[in-house]
């Protein structure tokens, strides 16, 4: 079977929503147990463009807001269901989110 890990930036506040949505899609279980996951705390910065929309800060100003980087492992079947979710949950216009494979 293969794997991929998924690694998500989010604001630390709108983490817990995510986090239940990908649990109920059974996304975080693993074996017998479920809301497998890590995160950790970290500081994004970024600057909205003209164009942008932003959920959080002022076209053309810096921010630096607190994140929660979140890890977890899926079946690379389940990609294009935790993306739906993920991008559904998240706040950002353009949220980061990387899927590794794993080997």
């Amino acid at each position: 079977m293969s794997y991929l890990k998924v690694e998500i930036f989010i604001p630390a506040e709108n983490t817990d929503d995510l986090i239940a949505a990908l649990n109920e899609a059974e996304l975080l279980k693993d074996g017998n147990y479920d809301y497998c996951y890590s995160a950790t705390p970290i500081k994004g910065h970024f600057r909205p463009l003209d164009g942008a929309n932003p959920f959080i800060g002022e076209v053309g100003e810096i921010e630096e807001v607190d994140e929660l980087k979140v890890e977890f492992r899926i079946k690379a079947a389940d990609r294009k269901l935790a993306e739906a979710i993920i991008f559904e949950k998240h706040p950002y216009e353009t949220p980061v989110v990387n899927f590794i494979r794993l080997v």
